[in-house]
């Protein structure tokens, strides 16, 4: 009888052993995803950033033109590379009218209470705004930015509006 209970036993705990191994593992929380539009340079301009596998990061920069020809036209700069590696982000822009960006710096939060506030992410770094001149030289400006996550449920249905102030 010892030894049918002893075997029992064994039985039991080889069975709990192998439920355990085969169960999947917890997965880790998601990483925050960075992916959306932040602000730029002034009011109306913005960098919109989508994060892909591997930590690959598409996107372009809409802006106001500053150059003769530009001037206050809206100019989109599509990425021509960019990456995402841990919480350090960089990314450098295609040339438009002879303007391109280089962004060096960190992604992470901001003062924004929930993703539907503005700045619950921020891009915080270096940029640097390359102009190519008419006779080829190039120069750079370099500055010190901090770009803020736009909100993002922005709801845009006329029910959502706010009422207009009593007469």
């Amino acid at each position: 009888m010892k030894k049918m209970a002893g075997g029992l036993v064994a039985i039991i705990l080889a069975a709990l052993v192998l439920a355990a191994q085969t169960q999947p593992a917890a997965s880790p929380a998601p990483a925050d995803d960075y992916s959306g539009m932040y602000t730029f340079l002034q009011d109306g301009e913005f960098v919109q950033i989508s994060v892909e596998d591997q930590g690959k990061v598409t996107g372009f920069v809409s802006r106001y033109g500053n150059g003769e020809s530009d001037r206050g036209s809206f100019l989109d700069q599509f990425f021509k590379d960019g990456k995402l590696e841990g919480q350090k982000l960089t990314f450098t822009t295609k040339t438009v009218h002879g303007v391109w960006y280089e962004f060096k710096g960190t992604v992470g939060r901001g003062d924004g209470k929930t993703v539907n506030d503005e700045g619950y992410y921020v891009l915080r770094g270096t940029l640097i705004e390359n102009t190519t001149a008419a006779d080829k030289k190039v120069t750079a400006k370099t500055r010190e930015v901090v770009f803020k996550s736009f909100p993002q449920d922005i709801d845009s249905s006329p029910d959502s509006a706010p009422a207009p102030p009593p007469k």
